[in-house]
C-alpha cells in the first residue's frame, strides 16, 4: 500500500505537540500512527460517552495501546446523567468538543486532529442534498479552523476509508469498530450503506469529496466577496454593527443573506445561524429601516447589537479587586451623563460591559464614563468574517 505520511494535509509550520481525538476505530488510529510517522509529537485523549456498557473497556484499550508505543493519553469522560435531552448524538459532538477543548488548552497542545475521511465527506455531502441544502451545506466539512482558542485540523479529507484500513493491514495495527456504525437508527449509518449502492454509478467516495471541495472553494469566494461589502455598508463600534440600508439594499441576495448570517454568529457566539426565511425577514428590516429582533439580537435605527440579558463573552475587560465587571445597562446608562456625545445608540451602550461596585456604577469606557479602563471586543467583525 502506497499510503504513508505524505498523504496527509496539514498546514505548513506546524510545531509543537499535536492532539489526536483517538476513538479506538480504524480512522483515528490510522492517523495516530501517520502522524507519528511523520515525526510530529504527539498526545492522544479517548471520550468516553458512557452510551453503551462496553464503552469503558474500550477507552481502557485504547489507554493501554497508546501506553505500548510511549504516547501520552487521557481518558475524558462524558459524566451526561442518566438521560441526555434532544438529539443525542449533537450533545454527544458538542460535549466531545469541549472535553477536547479542555484537554488541548491544559495540555499546551498546537492543535488537535480528528479522523475524518473522504467517505465522512462523501457522507455529509449526501446528507446536505436530503436536506435541500445550499452552498455552505454542501462543501463537506472544514479542514483547518480555530474556535474557543483551539485549532482543529482533519488533515485526511483526500483519503478513503478503505486505503486506511488497508495500510493499517499491512503495518499490523488492529482497530475497534463501533457497532453504531452500522445501526440504521443513526442518519449517517444509512447513508453509509448507501454509498456503497452509488459507487457503481461512478459516485465513489473519492470523487463525491472532490466535488465538495469544489463547492467549498466557491463558498470561499462568496466569503470574500461578503468581507468586501462588509467594508463598504458596515460600520463596527462597542460590539455592534451599524449597517448602511442603501448599500445594503443594492447587495446580491446572498451576499447580503450571508453578510446578516455571519453578523448574528458573530454577536451571539452561537454554532448555527437562524434559518434563511428569518434572515431574509431581518435583511428587509435593514432595507425598509424597521427595528427588529433575532436569534438573540437586535436592529433598531439601523444598529445591529445583542439584547439585553444575553451574556456576551466577546468583551475582555480587566476587573480590579471590588470590582464586578456585568453589562451597563439602563440603570447604569441613567448614570453617564455624556453618553449621547459618543454618537452611540442607547440600546447599544446598555449592553456593553461596565464596572460595578455592588449598585453603583463605577466605569463604562463605551459610555465614556468614570474610571479609566479599556474593553475590547474580540474578535473584530472583519476578521470574524474571514474566519468564518
Amino acid at each position: 500500500m502506497a499510503l504513508g505520511p505524505a498523504a496527509l494535509h496539514l498546514p505548513p509550520g506546524l510545531s509543537g505537540p499535536i492532539g489526536v481525538a483517538l476513538s479506538g476505530g480504524g480512522d483515528s488510529v490510522a492517523l495516530l500512527h501517520l502522524l507519528r510517522a511523520a515525526g510530529h509529537r504527539v498526545e492522544a485523549a479517548t471520550v468516553d460517552h458512557g452510551l453503551r456498557p462496553e464503552s469503558a473497556d474500550e477507552a481502557a484499550a485504547v489507554a493501554a495501546d497508546c501506553a505500548r508505543i510511549g504516547i501520552p493519553h487521557r481518558v475524558l469522560p462524558w459524566n451526561h446523567g442518566a438521560t441526555v435531552p434532544g438529539n443525542l448524538m449533537e450533545a454527544a459532538r458538542l460535549a466531545r468538543r469541549a472535553l477536547l477543548s479542555d484537554w488541548a488548552a491544559e495540555r499546551g497542545l498546537v492543535a488537535v486532529a480528528l479522523g475524518h475521511t473522504a467517505d465522512d465527506q462523501a457522507e455529509a455531502l449526501l446528507i446536505g442534498l436530503s436536506r435541500a441544502a445550499g452552498i455552505d451545506g454542501l462543501c463537506g466539512m472544514r479542514p483547518d479552523w480555530t474556535t474557543g482558542g483551539v485549532r482543529w485540523l482533519r488533515p485526511m479529507l483526500g483519503i478513503t476509508r478503505s486505503d486506511l484500513r488497508l495500510w493499517l493491514a499491512g503495518q499490523g495495527i488492529g482497530w475497534i469498530e463501533d457497532p453504531s456504525n452500522g445501526n440504521d437508527r443513526y442518519l449517517r449509518a444509512r447513508v453509509r450503506k448507501a454509498l456503497a449502492t452509488l459507487s457503481p454509478l461512478g459516485l465513489t467516495p473519492d470523487r463525491l469529496a472532490a466535488s465538495a471541495a469544489h463547492l467549498a472553494q466557491a463558498r470561499a469566494a462568496l466569503d470574500a466577496a461578503v468581507a468586501e461589502a462588509a467594508a463598504r455598508v458596515c460600520h463596527e463600534e462597542a460590539g455592534a454593527l451599524r449597517i448602511d440600508a442603501v448599500g445594503f439594499a443594492a447587495l446580491p441576495g446572498e451576499i447580503a443573506r450571508r453578510l446578516l448570517r455571519t453578523a448574528i454568529l458573530w454577536l451571539t457566539g452561537a454554532d448555527h445561524a437562524p434559518r434563511a426565511a428569518a434572515l431574509a425577514r431581518l435583511a428587509q428590516a435593514v432595507v425598509q429601516g424597521r427595528d427588529a429582533t433575532l436569534a438573540g439580537c437586535r436592529l433598531k435605527r439601523g444598529w445591529l447589537a445583542r439584547q439585553p440579558g444575553w451574556p456576551d463573552p466577546r468583551w475582555q475587560m480587566a476587573v480590579p479587586p471590588g470590582l464586578e465587571r456585568r453589562a451597563l445597562g439602563a440603570e447604569g446608562l441613567r448614570a453617564c451623563p455624556d453618553w449621547r456625545a459618543t454618537g452611540l445608540p442607547r440600546h447599544v451602550l446598555e449592553v456593553t460591559p461596565a464596572l460595578w461596585q455592588g449598585g453603583t456604577l463605577i466605569a463604562a469606557p463605551s459610555a465614556a464614563f468614570g474610571l479609566r479602563t479599556d474593553a475590547t471586543c474580540t474578535p473584530a467583525f472583519g476578521a470574524f468574517l474571514l474566519s468564518h
